[in-house]
């Protein structure tokens, strides 16, 4: 019996030195991250990763910027985010190696350099946003915000009252006290006296995180104690200037308003307990606004503060300061309701922001229908935003923020986004910033947007490297 196979020889050999680059598409992913890249060094804008290197040519050779960045991006862009899983992508990965040139920096160099080059990454969003808007895929019309709940590299049984973190400090001080007098009496007092014991040198970055843990509630306490003492001055003003007792329960002290029952987490002090439709987690709160048309992120930050109300504001002006100006309007659910918010519409931006849960505007909308005529100018703020969203404008601008948002948080889930992997709100936004950067390239990668090949071809010739390593 004869079979007619293809040849097949493991053992065979190259009869020409191979390409990596004939092993990528013209229209890959891959190349389309490099080709981004590239660009965006002539331009000038990596020139922030090569402030941490130096400039004379002296000291050990490092892995190039322009390469780790790819890495990066592209990583994220495909859900590979954990060091050691990149690191392994370099070795098993060909659209890795061809971004890599073959190189496979160690997972400790690829952590390092994420961990070194948070701000210069963060700065990448407004560059790949800014080719977005190159594209035509940023408008400004209508933009749909919202946050989700992202969990922290802590876990919730790791969270603590202020009395057990002090505790626990104290236990580390008086074992540290007992190794010191335990190993200057075996090898004498030649220490210096403020290295940490031998024995608790792993123990240093928990002493330092019970510690921030610690501040954190001292802090906290401090605040309440002193918006209570403002709370009462301002009652005995009041009475000074009136000559009359106030009717009602008087305020309590300030120290009596200290809530002695509240934890912070000594793995991640910044992280707070926030709830989700899944249950609670040790998390952040992770701000995206999007742009109606494209689904665009044109502004992201991320804060520790457990609910959305106090968010509208300060995303309104980092849509403008990350995407040069503020929308015409924007849509937002009833976690941001509040007359304060309500005030900050203006002729620059109009706000569609629910006053209650969707299924109470659903129902109050086939009850009472849409209503006609003029606003009446009696209403107040929250009667007013309940009347415009019961309009068939306002019905149907409001009705594409569930299918503008939820989509973009939907796609960063499928790439892995579930849990931050560095610690502290400082690292977290970097690592949020890189995956909303990513979700972008990825929108402008699907339009068929391309980079001009005289870009590339600057690019890669080097002009753009060479200046910026004269900078230095």
């Amino acid at each position: 019996m004869s079979y007619n196979f293809l040849a097949y020889e493991q053992d065979q050999l190259f009869l020409m030195p191979p390409s990596l680059t004939e092993w990528v598409g013209e229209e890959s992913l891959a190349r389309f991250v490099s080709d981004v890249v590239d660009t965006l060094e002539t331009e000038g804008e990596l020139r922030p990763f090569y402030a941490h290197y130096r400039s004379d040519g002296w000291g050990r050779a490092a892995y190039h910027p322009r390469m780790m960045v790819k890495v990066l991006l592209y990583g994220y862009s495909v859900g590979v985010r954990s060091s050691r899983k990149l690191a392994a992508a370099l070795e098993e990965s060909v659209p890795f190696r061809y971004l890599a040139a073959n190189q496979q920096p160690d997972f400790r160099t690829i952590s390092d350099f994420r961990k070194e080059h948070l701000e210069a990454l963060e700065a990448l969003f407004v560059d790949v946003l800014r080719l977005c808007e190159e594209a035509g895929l940023v408008k400004l019309g209508r933009v749909a915000l919202d946050g989700r709940k992202v969990a922290a590299s802590a876990a919730l049984d790791q969270n603590r009252k202020r009395e057990g973190l002090e505790r626990e400090i104290r236990r580390i001080f008086e074992e540290a006290e007992r190794l010191d007098a335990e190993e200057e009496e075996a090898h004498g007092a030649d220490r210096r006296g403020d290295e940490l014991p031998r024995g608790l040198a792993t123990k240093a970055d928990r002493l330092r995180r019970l510690k921030e843990a610690r501040a954190r509630l001292v802090a906290e306490e401090e605040e309440a104690k002193a918006a209570q003492a403002e709370k009462i001055r301002e009652r005995e003003e009041e009475e000074r200037r009136t000559g009359k007792k106030k009717r009602g329960r008087k305020p309590k002290p300030p120290e009596a308003v200290v809530d002695r029952e509240k934890k912070a987490n000594v793995t991640d002090p910044d992280s707070r307990i926030m709830k989700t439709r899944r249950g609670w987690v040790q998390g952040y709160n992770a701000q995206a606004m999007a742009d109606c048309e494209s689904q665009v992120i044109v502004a992201q930050d991320v804060t520790e503060e457990e609910n959305d109300v106090g968010q509208l504001g300060p995303m309104l002006e980092r849509c403008e300061a990350q995407a040069g100006r503020r929308p015409d309007a924007c849509l937002a659910d009833a976690g941001y309701w509040s007359e304060e918010n309500a005030a900050l519409e203006d002729d620059r931006t109009e706000l569609f922001v629910a006053t209650t849960k969707e299924w109470k505007q659903r129902k109050a909308q086939r009850e009472q229908g849409a209503p006609r005529g003029r606003m009446p100018k009696s209403l107040g703020d929250k009667e007013r935003m309940e009347r415009k969203l019961r309009t068939k404008r306002g019905r149907a601008a409001y009705k594409e923020r569930a299918s503008t948002i939820e989509p973009v948080f939907g796609q960063m889930e499928g790439r892995g986004l579930n849990r931050f992997l560095l610690r502290g709100k400082r690292k977290a936004a970097g690592e949020w910033s890189l995956f909303c950067t990513t979700h972008n390239l990825l929108k402008l990668w699907r339009s068929g947007w391309r980079v001009a090949p005289t870009k590339v071809a600057v690019a890669r010739s080097g002009a753009g490297a060479g200046a910026l390593a004269g900078a230095g």
